[in-house]
């Protein structure tokens, strides 16, 4: 088997943005705990985010083939819809490889952080998560340029 991480040695370090984008499915009425701050473990989209700054940082450790570069920015955005909400993460740096997949493991701890953090008003009465799901995830835009 041959596993290894691309050589970037020769290439330059340019500015590089990625921002992707993914959904949560919940109940209207989770939703509305969510609007009104009532989910008893806390502020969920402002835990989520600090999941996802830290999820992109770590995300060498987490995908082995992945670059260890520079995170000089990571911002994190959400939509609260009547099914669900929507997440978007962007992240920057200056570096000799992009950040999409950065931005997508953000976006999805973010997503699974909420879940987390809301699976208590999710289950149905036999403990299940019928209609919750993550769907969606995709990288919305990436952006190289020369500094």
């Amino acid at each position: 088997m041959n596993v290894k991480m691309v050589d970037i040695s020769s290439k330059p370090e340019v500015f590089r943005e990625a921002t992707a984008e993914g959904f949560i499915r919940l109940k209207k009425e989770t939703v509305e705990l969510i609007k009104k701050g009532m989910v008893e473990k806390g502020d969920v989209l402002s835990v989520s985010s600090t999941a996802a700054l830290l999820a992109v940082k770590k995300t060498p450790e987490i995908l082995p083939l992945t670059h260890n570069i520079p995170i000089t920015y990571v911002f994190t955005d959400y939509e609260i819809l009547d099914e669900g909400v929507k997440a978007r993460v962007t992240v920057r740096t200056t570096a000799k490889t992009g950040v999409e997949m950065e931005a997508l493991v953000g976006v999805s701890i973010a997503l699974l952080n909420i879940w987390d953090m809301v699976k208590k008003y999710e289950k149905d009465e036999r403990g299940q998560y019928p209609t919750t799901k993550i769907e969606y995830i995709k990288v919305l835009e990436k952006v190289k340029s020369q500094t």
